[in-house]
Parts: C-alpha cells; structure tokens; sequence
C-alpha cells in the first residue's frame, strides 16, 4: 500500500465523525472562545471526576497511567484531562508517526511532528479566516484549545524513554492496533533495571470527541477499581477487568483486553 493511500484511509477511518455538534456539545465552555496569547493562562476545561468507591480507600492516586491513541489529541486527551482531574497519575501519549488532523479533504490533512505544542498547531490552523472557520466548524481547534490546556505537546509512545515508560503501573490503549503497538513495543524494548510489571489494558473506542468522552468516564471507572487493588494488583489485575467487562460492558459493545507486560 502506498504511504498516500495509507494516509487517505487512516484519515477517513480517524476522523469521519468529528463533527462540531459533538465536540461543542462535550465542552460548551471552550465552544468559539480563542486561543490567548499566553496560554499558561488557559482555563482546565472540568470534567466529573467521580467519587472513589469505599473499597479504593484512598484520596490520591497509589497507580502511574499511561494512556494512548493515535495522534495524542482526542481519546488519550480525554483520558488525560478525565483521570487528571479526578486526581490520579497520568501521562497521554500517540503511537502514530505523526499527528494527523482531518482537512479540507481525506486527500488533504493537516499534519504536524510529534512534540508541535498544541498553541502551535491551533494557531497554524486558524491562520486565515477561512481557515478558522473550518476548523471550528469541524472541532478540530477545540480539540488544540484542549490539548493546550492541559499540557504543552503531544507525545509519541515509542519515543518515551524506557525509565519513564517503566513508571506506569497501568496503560490504556484505546483501539486494538494502538494496544498490539503498546504491546509489541514493550516487548522489543531492553528491560529496564527494575524491570516492573506494566499492566496494559484495551478499551476499544471509536475516533470522535463524543465517543472519547463517554469512554473517558469508562477508564475511570475502571481506574478507580484497579486503585482498589492497592498492592495486589499484579495478583488481581486481569479479574478484575475480565469482572469490569462483565459487568459494565454488556450495553456497550466494545472489546476489552489484558495483556501483563514486564519492562
């Protein structure tokens, strides 16, 4: 396949929902509010971030998360902002080449490098009026505005230093190649020194901003539980998603997997 017509289908098959009903309607208070000259300034969009079940018996985060997508953008930044907000540790990563953002056509995205600050890529894409208006239109600058309130770039996945990988007690993929990649590159990675378990855990969501968003109150959920655990997690990790997939997944029909990795 010619890297063109890969570009092509990736972006169909990445973006075709992104519509500005469903982005403005997550986050109405980031809707057709400019980027700010200094965006250390940027206000961290709110999210619910739930109530700690009894058994989780503690108010700070005991776990590292990772959480992954492809362009670090819109499921891993969801994510991000949702299991931040409730307190937990959590970094979010892409495991694509690039970052990718729907244009004007499939034959036609925006493209930037992994580490492009998120003010970056909202100011290049609302540099004319027209363009403004279209990446308004279609969500994709609320998604920047987003991203820059809550960290400066997107990061890639396999460019993360080891040491840090290793840090993560958890990591959340959010679609099955993103999880085969996480795998796959945990296994090709040179074992770290303490060489710790890193439980990775698919939860398959569909690349729009309102699928992101119910998917990111899902993890949490999910986080809170695997919190719980405390310091028999690696002995009770893979029941407890196998019971969280039984019991909360049945009215969503998404896949959920479980893979022990060691780094």
């Amino acid at each position: 396949m010619s890297d063109e017509l890969q570009l092509i289908q990736e972006s169909k098959s990445s973006y075709a929902n992104i519509t500005p009903s469903n982005t403005v309607a997550a986050y109405p208070q980031i809707a057709k509010v400019k980027m700010p000259a200094d965006t250390s300034k940027l206000t961290r969009p709110s999210t619910p971030p739930g109530i700690p079940p009894p058994e989780a018996h503690r108010p700070v985060s005991k776990l590292s998360y990772g959480v992954v997508c492809s362009s670090n953008i819109n499921r891993s930044m969801e994510a991000h902002l949702v299991l931040g907000n409730a307190g937990l540790t959590v970094e979010s990563y892409g495991t694509g080449t690039q970052v990718r953002l729907p244009g004007r056509s499939a034959m036609a995205p925006r493209i930037f490098k992994f580490g492009t600050p998120y003010e970056e890529m909202y100011n290049n894409l609302s540099a004319t009026a027209e363009d403004e208006a279209f990446f308004s239109r279609n969500g994709v600058l609320h998604l920047c505005r987003r991203g820059a309130a809550v960290k400066k770039a997107p990061q890639r996945w396999q460019d993360t230093p080891s040491d840090f990988v290793s840090t993560h007690d958890v990591v959340i993929a959010f679609e099955e190649r993103i999880y085969d990649a996480v795998v796959e590159d945990l296994q090709i990675r040179e074992p770290t020194e303490n060489f710790s378990p890193i439980h990775v855990i698919c939860l398959d969501t569909k690349d729009n901003p309102h699928e992101a968003h119910l998917q990111g109150r899902v993890a949490l959920e999910l986080c809170w539980k695997l919190e719980a655990a405390g310091d028999n997690l690696d002995a009770e990790a893979a029941e407890i998603v196998d019971k969280f997939e039984r019991e909360n997944m049945s009215h969503t029909p998404i896949k959920v997997l479980y893979q022990l990795c060691y780094l």
